[in-house]
């Protein structure tokens, strides 16, 4: 009988090393996963602090070439009205001769 208790004993002590031995790759996976985690949310920082800085840099260059147009169009704008006014300037003359002449023959 000692022989069934020295093999029992065996397997039992052979039972707790390979216990232990999932407890600690338990543990190191645990380790693991919690570093991944912090490496992904450091990714996620990360990926939302450059997409916030591409979308004001975005946001920056459209605002300058809206900010362009709008200024080429007023220049556009202000050129026109001065053409009319000069235009008009050009016709005050014949248009009070226009009125004045209605206005006497009447």
């Amino acid at each position: 009988m000692p022989v069934e208790k020295s093999f029992l004993a065996k397997i039992r002590e052979k039972e707790l090393e390979v216990s232990v031995k999932i407890d600690d790759v338990r543990v190191e996976a645990d380790r693991m996963i919690e570093r991944a985690k912090k490496e992904a949310q450091a990714i996620i920082t990360s990926s939302e602090v450059e997409g916030k800085r591409q979308a004001d840099e975005f946001l920056q260059k459209e605002t300058i070439q809206i900010q362009s147009e709008a200024e080429h169009i007023r220049l556009q704008a202000e050129d026109v009205v001065k053409g009319v006014h000069e235009k008009g300037d050009k016709n005050v003359a014949k248009a009070v001769e226009r009125i004045i002449a209605i206005v006497l023959s009447g």
